[in-house]
């Protein structure tokens, strides 16, 4: 929970970000060019993956999630002194991915070496973490940076982040012995399974939307008419509801699969992003927002389990980084092209029905792959 609280809570918050840029630091440039930053460090929170999962299968887990903590904290110090467009590409997109994906990517698998009848109970508990760092660290940053300045805000979410991070490095191990299975980085042949290569590319399209309304919500409230001191909770808003989501969907796929779960809560991600710029107040923005971060982390909550039944726990690293690596294109991309989207049309309607229609894409190509693990299972029945 702690490492998801430092990880994907962290880079979650990035709207709050991508409002208050807009508005002081980086205000000549583009919204399109400053979603960049925290479409980068989407990203690379997942790229990483491709290495480090490898690492954690050789045995490497303990110094890649110490020398990644490290880095974390150093880059959230490092951007109290940004003043410039690259300073904040470096620190907070390109520094900060990096070391998120090293500290989610190395622990990632640990779930497959201890739990696997409760294994979507597990990756609930830990989503929480992420829903719980969503939550506070826009809250913090929208309450310190009036009271002590940008520069201590980071400061003093630079110490959080030192605490948790401490907490994983002393309490997470692997189980299992390392094991140097074949093929070395990658395994091609683990895309001959078409369940694996599709859900690959369903997660690689689905993350072309999902984190669209996460970004620029705060932006859509501001100009909708909230004002602007209300309108930095959105982002909160969301990923307070995403935490009672990842509960939830972490206690009923260990009854009903994980993807039963996945597939419909998707499907409504999906509608809900085409709703939310077509809301014209900001109550029914504050019930779009709530209902959406709900159904998002219900998806996001038991991305890599699929993947986890796709093969043994041996490989589950090499095989996990594969996936992420895939969706971290859908990451990089996803945030710019709408950020472009309404640079281009000045608002965020033809926004909504391309992120929309993004995920709706990605919940077909679930199904599918639903229903080739189902006619896999009837057929050895």
């Amino acid at each position: 929970m702690c490492n998801t609280f430092a990880t994907f809570g962290y880079v979650n918050a990035w709207g709050i970000f991508q409002s208050y840029y807009q508005q002081t630091l980086l205000s000549d440039f583009s919204p399109s060019s400053i979603a960049w930053i925290g479409s980068i460090q989407y990203a690379l929170v997942f790229f990483p993956g491709l290495f480090v999962g490898r690492l954690f299968d050789l045995g490497y887990f303990r110094s890649v999630l110490l020398s990644s903590s490290a880095l974390l904290v150093l880059a959230t110090f490092l951007i109290a002194q940004c003043t410039k467009y690259w300073h904040f590409l470096l620190c907070q997109g390109i520094a900060t991915g990096i070391a998120a994906g090293g500290i989610y990517g190395s622990s990632n698998p640990i779930v497959a070496h201890w739990f696997k009848k409760k294994r979507g109970r597990a990756l609930g508990f830990i989503a929480i973490g992420s829903s719980l760092g969503g939550t506070t660290v826009p809250i913090a940053a929208k309450n310190l940076i009036p009271r002590v300045g940008f520069p201590w805000t980071m400061r003093i979410i630079g110490f959080i982040l030192l605490v948790v991070l401490g907490a994983c490095n002393l309490t997470m191990r692997p189980r299992l012995p390392p094991v140097n299975v074949k093929g070395g980085l990658l395994n091609p042949a683990a895309f001959k399974d078409p369940p694996y290569t599709l859900y690959c590319i369903s997660s690689f399209i689905t993350f072309l939307g999902i984190y669209t309304v996460l970004t620029y919500v705060n932006v859509s409230a501001t100009q909708l008419g909230s004002a602007p001191d209300f309108a930095f909770y959105f982002v909160a808003f969301a990923n307070a509801s995403s935490l009672f989501g990842r509960w939830t969907a972490g206690l009923i796929a260990d009854k009903v699969g994980p993807m039963n779960v996945m597939i419909p809560f998707t499907f409504f991600s999906g509608i809900l992003t085409y709703a939310w710029p077509f809301t014209h107040s900001t109550g029914s923005l504050i019930v779009v927002t709530i209902i959406y971060g709900y159904c998002s982390g219900m998806y996001v909550c038991l991305l890599t389990n699929p993947i986890m039944n796709f093969g043994g726990e041996g490989d589950a690293g090499r095989r996990i980084g594969m996936f992420m690596s895939i969706t971290a294109l859908g990451a990089l991309a996803g945030p710019p092209i709408s950020g472009a989207i309404n640079a281009s049309t000045g608002g965020f309607e033809a926004v909504g029905l391309y992120a929309g229609s993004m995920v709706l894409l990605g919940v077909l190509c679930l199904i599918t792959v639903r229903y080739l693990v189902l006619g896999r299972w009837v057929g050895k029945k």
